[in-house]
Parts: C-alpha cells; structure tokens; sequence
C-alpha cells in the first residue's frame, strides 16, 4: 500500500536496501546465519556487506578492504566478539559472538532507525544482557529501536510501547510501563485497538 512505510515522513516502500540503509534504516534479521550473516565469508567481508554505504567500504567501485578490515575490527572490539579475527568465517563463531557482531555491525552504522527480529534468541545471557543495552544505548542517541520478538521479558524489557499482531493485524500500541502478562495476553488474542485503559477493563 503506498505510503505504508516512511522515513522521516519521506514514502519508502518502494526503495530497495541499499536506498532504505542510505536514508537511516537497518536491519537484524532473525536468522543469524543466511540471511544475516555469509556462513563463508570472512567477518571483514561480512561487515562489507551491509556497512559499504554508511561506511565508506567503496569508492568509485573499488573495495577499501584496509578500511573494512578496521570496521570489521571495531565491530569486534566494541561488542566483545570472541574470535580469532577479522579473517574468521561467520560460520566459526558460536551463536552468542555472531550475534554480538551482526548486532553490532548495524548499530555502529549509527542508524536512524534499528528494526531488529529475535535479538537474543539462542544466545546466553551474558551476550543477552550485552546485546538489550546495546539498543537502549543507540535508542537513547536518538534512534527509532523496533524490537520483534517472542520473549515477552525483552519486550517489557527494552520497549517503551508494546503492539501485538494477530491474524496479520497489529494492535495500537501501548506504554510498556504497568503492563501485565495477562493484559497482552488479550492483546495477543485479538483486542486490536484498544488503549491500555480499555485493556485493563477488559481484564477485569
């Protein structure tokens, strides 16, 4: 539907991902290796892969790999990512680094907006904790943080406002804040629309 998705007011539902990073927004998709990380590629070139933009990886068509490797480095350095190095395939690292580092990859692009799905699914607590303050640091810069996720502590957790989509429609949002289980259970179930006091109502 035109018009459906915007940034900064401007339509962007028909750019494509180079056009949608160019104007602010990045991604995390849910699955770590495939689609948000190259299995075989090295972590320089994975790091390539979605900071040659807003970084600056090309010029006039020539890859800068001393200024990948460096990023890719930086990544690594500032979100702990346990790894030999930059020269490291995706596919060496556990769950819980290559998390850390596809995470990192895309805050340290210092985007407008974050859309993240499942941030810290599979990965132990530490990474977890390390991974949830990361993205109410770069909300607290400034960023529009979309966190999707099936553990409802992390919503309650880093979110501000809670929506829930059922049968394809998403329910209006809601402040996080005095939200109980029971009452997104109802919205889970379909209470689309309703405002967090028509939610309690409806609870009791």
């Amino acid at each position: 539907m035109p018009g459906a998705v915007k940034i900064n007011g401007q339509n962007a539902g028909h750019l494509g991902p180079n056009d949608r990073r160019q104007a602010g927004l990045v991604t995390g998709p849910e699955e770590r290796l495939g689609h948000a990380a190259a299995p075989d590629m090295s972590l320089t070139e994975n790091a390539l892969l979605t900071g040659v933009l807003r970084k600056g990886l090309a010029k006039n068509g020539f890859i800068d790999w001393a200024k990948t490797r460096d990023y890719a480095a930086e990544v690594i350095k500032t979100f702990d990512v346990r790894t030999p190095g930059t020269h490291t395939a995706a596919r060496a690292l556990s769950g819980g680094n290559l998390q850390k580092f596809v995470i990192g990859r895309e805050i340290l692009q210092e985007p407008g907006i974050i859309i993240v799905n499942q941030p810290t699914w599979g990965v132990d607590a530490a990474a977890a904790a390390f991974i949830r303050q990361a993205l109410l640091n770069r909300a607290a810069a400034g960023a529009a943080v979309v966190v999707i996720s099936q553990d409802i502590d992390e919503l309650l957790e880093v979110g501000d406002r809670f929506a829930a989509l059922n049968e394809g429609r998403l329910s209006d949002p809601v402040p996080t804040l005095g939200l109980t289980v029971d009452q997104i259970g109802l919205m889970l179930g379909g209470a689309h629309g309703m405002h967090k006091a028509e939610v309690q109502h409806a609870e009791a």
